[in-house]
């Protein structure tokens, strides 16, 4: 009886098929739909288990030909902290887009307005995966704060505040 209650509240809800609750997916194209950036500045392959703008997971595949290691640091390639922050702000812009792009047609562009509370943890190199986890603070009109976290494995590695601006 109480997993035919569970089915029928969640049937009444329909919250699956609601865009807003529902998580999605954003693969490059979907990206590049949403944000300007390209190569060599468009840091975000993929966007996982999107929830409107209130949360999501960019995903960045680190590979040894990227034009950063030539010169941080030959010999040694680290990812350099900047970029993971950038890709914060570029997933933070593709949540934003993605949410406002059905309800909101004149939405162009989404700026990155702010960096607070950055922190850098352990170094990253080619053949890592990052995972920028956002998740939305708050929403001033049309700016939006988010609290981002990069992780390697799991493992916290770089993380910050950072708030967008929808022009």
């Amino acid at each position: 009886m109480g997993r035919a209650k569970v089915t029928a509240r969640l049937g009444d809800q329909d919250t699956m098929n609601d865009p807003k609750t529902a998580l999605g997916v954003a693969d490059i194209q979907k990206i590049m739909a949403c944000i300007p950036h390209r190569y060599p500045f468009l840091l975000v392959d993929r966007v996982v288990e999107i929830n409107g703008d209130e949360s999501g997971i960019g995903i960045k595949n680190v590979t040894i030909n990227e034009p950063q290691f030539t010169g941080h640091f030959p010999g040694q390639p680290v990812f350099p902290g900047v970029l993971m922050i950038e890709a914060m702000a570029q997933t933070a812009g593709v949540l934003v887009v993605n949410a406002r792009g059905s309800v909101d047609a004149g939405v162009t562009s989404v700026l990155f307005t702010t960096i607070d509370k950055a922190k850098f943890r352990k170094p990253v190199v080619p053949g890592d995966q990052l995972r920028f986890h956002l998740t939305k603070i708050t929403r001033k009109r049309n700016l939006w704060f988010y609290r981002g976290e990069a992780r390697v494995d799991g493992a916290l590695v770089a993380e910050a505040d950072l708030s967008a601006m929808v022009v």
